[in-house]
């Protein structure tokens, strides 16, 4: 048998290569899709927005599935216009996955590379290094009807990456798994895109999927980009009344130990559940309750004293930005809002319960 390549072999002309570079104009009736992308090799990029906003129009174009109607498409200096899909250098997981029903795991991720003219032996020995990889190995021959949401999904990403793309794509790959198995698998697809050292664009409707697996996102409405990123300076100043319900969040990174993350700057946060290691934890404004005086007797076990920054109105509410022991957002009524006598500088103090916050592994 022929031995494979390790997966994460490296190209030696891959330094001179310049990553993603892409104005992408697409006329499609009343509908004008118009956006640019760039990236470097390793960068993790998310497309966000509304239903009808073009960000699958726009991950269609990348993989050669839908013709640019003007602008540009540049993939390592290389343009991409008039190269067929199955020629491109990239590989795309879908929502569904579409593995192959009649083939085993291993030969769903040997097919890209024998496409690519390796021979059998070679390309099963390089999909049973993916799938080892992926810790899949016991899977091996498994058919896809016999695997769980989790490791489909594993074994869509092996496929994608044994063709060793310089362009991977990604349309709501998360989509498909219930709650549990998503906390799971959001956790092992973000140390694989860690370790992916070309460029990743990633399609999803979750906020939390956006600010936990890529480096920078770029929200799309009615075909434009309206707003782009860190996920955190997003997240503190949002455009858009979208952007502001995406991500509505307030989330943290820090060192998990039992209950208790103690965070990488500032206090620790009570959780439900139990890690260790390194791990996120977030929750949404409306989890925050806020006191103008230190409660007493309350059962939150997460209290800090805190200092209101700014107010703004958010559709029927008040967010409330807040500084002090722990940067945060809270959302609350107006009627609450004037009980409390909120304004710029008064001192209040915020709870949140730990059952209202949501930690997970980074």
């Amino acid at each position: 048998m022929t031995d494979a390549p390790a997966p994460d072999a490296q190209d030696p002309e891959r330094a001179d290569r310049q990553g993603l570079d892409a104005r992408l104009v697409v006329d499609r009736g009343g509908f004008r899709l118009d956006v640019a992308l760039t990236a470097a090799p390793g960068d993790v990029v998310a497309l966000l927005g509304p239903n009808g906003a073009g960000k699958t129009t726009a991950l269609r174009v990348l993989a050669g599935l839908v013709p640019l109607s003007g602008g540009h498409l540049r993939l390592d200096g290389v343009p991409l216009e008039r190269v067929a899909p199955e020629s491109r250098p990239v590989g795309v997981v879908f929502q569904d996955y579409l593995l192959f029903p009649h083939l085993s795991a291993l030969d769903n991720v040997a097919f890209g590379p024998r496409c690519q003219g390796r021979g059998k032996a070679e390309a099963r020995a390089l999909a049973a290094a993916w799938l080892e990889r992926m810790g899949l190995a016991e899977h091996a021959d498994a058919k896809p009807r016999r695997l769980s949401g989790g490791q489909a999904q594993r074994v869509a990403l092996a496929r994608a990456l044994a063709t060793r793309p310089r362009l991977l794509l990604l349309d709501e790959p998360l989509a498909a798994l219930d709650a549990r198995t998503r906390l799971e698998v959001r956790a092992q697809l973000r140390r694989h895109l860690a370790e992916f050292e070309a460029v990743a664009v990633l399609v999803t409707h979750d906020p939390l999927d956006a600010m936990v697996l890529a480096d920078r996102l770029v929200v799309v409405e009615h075909g434009r980009i309206v707003q782009e990123g860190a996920p955190a300076d997003i997240a503190r100043r949002p455009r858009t009344d979208y952007i502001a319900q995406l991500v509505g969040l307030n989330l943290y990174r820090g060192e998990a130990a039992g209950h208790t993350v103690r965070l990488d700057a500032g206090p620790s946060i009570a959780t439900t559940e139990e890690l260790s290691g390194p791990a996120f934890v977030a929750f949404p404004p409306s989890a925050v309750t806020l006191f103008r005086d230190r409660p007493t007797g309350a059962s939150a076990r997460n209290l800090w004293r805190c200092e209101v920054a700014g107010l703004e109105t958010h559709g029927d509410q008040i967010r409330a930005d807040l500084t002090g022991e722990l940067p945060l957002a809270a959302d609350l009524t107006t009627v609450a809002a004037a009980e409390l006598e909120l304004q710029p500088g008064a001192p209040v103090w915020a709870t949140v319960k730990a059952t209202q916050t949501h930690a997970y592994p980074a």
